[in-house]
């Protein structure tokens, strides 16, 4: 046998082990994180369990519902892997901002340049899952706005609490944090080439984007109404 089709039978052997609740509950999530980014979220929990070699019922003691199950891989894959250093990095205006972007998207990628990362985000979007929703508002919160208003405050512009952040502003990151994420997709899922090493890929995104962003900025500024 090979070693892939090894890996695909169910662990039978561990799963006879008896396991207090709490590491049974991980077996079940770590199983499930590894099942849909493999298959996608057509496949059941009944297809899970055979994979672990467990029974269905033990799996909706732990989770209820599917969805149940779902959303707890959400909060395990993307928001559990969200690091609150991260934050701090963005915000530490004792270092050029320049810097903290290339340091903070070298760190972003090592963490969602990850097979299963990748794989459930797009597996979720095809499924229409809430998955990809929940984490688009959340980068949204936590990163987009942040680092708007960072330009904003290295170029002398009106702060967020003062104007919100525009339409435009957030359009204009997302070209960019979407060219990063996808640069991840076409290396790791389509096994394509890619033209540039990833470290020397975030500088030349970083500085590209760090030109274009501001005018953008400005110019959604010049084009709000009076009144705002």
């Amino acid at each position: 046998m090979t070693e892939a089709g090894a890996r695909s039978k169910p662990v039978t052997g561990q799963s006879r082990q008896r396991l207090s609740s709490t590491d049974r509950r991980r077996q079940i999530l770590q199983g499930a994180i590894s099942f849909f980014a493999e298959h996608g979220f057509e496949g059941g929990t009944r297809d899970l369990a055979r994979r672990l070699g467990v029974t269905q019922p033990l799996i909706y003691n732990y989770f209820p519902t599917k969805d149940d199950l779902i959303r707890e891989v959400y909060q395990t894959v993307y928001v559990g892997r969200w690091r609150t250093e991260w934050s701090d990095l963005i915000g530490d205006r004792d270092r050029p901002l320049r810097d903290r972007l290339v340091d903070f998207y070298a760190r972003y990628t090592e963490v969602i340049f990850s097979p299963d990362w990748l794989r459930i985000y797009l597996f979720s979007g095809l499924k229409g899952l809430q998955i990809n929703a929940m984490w688009i508002s959340f980068v949204e919160d936590h990163l987009i706005r942040r680092v708007c208003n960072e330009i904003r405050r290295e170029q002398g512009l009106p702060l967020e609490e003062e104007i919100e952040i525009s339409p435009a502003e957030m359009e204009a990151f997302w070209l960019f944090h979407s060219g990063i994420f996808y640069y991840g997709v076409r290396r790791e899922i389509y096994e394509s080439p890619v033209h540039l090493p990833i470290d020397l890929f975030i500088q030349t995104s970083v500085q590209a984007m760090l030109v274009a962003l501001p005018a953008v900025i400005v110019d959604s500024l010049r084009i709000r109404p009076v009144s705002a």
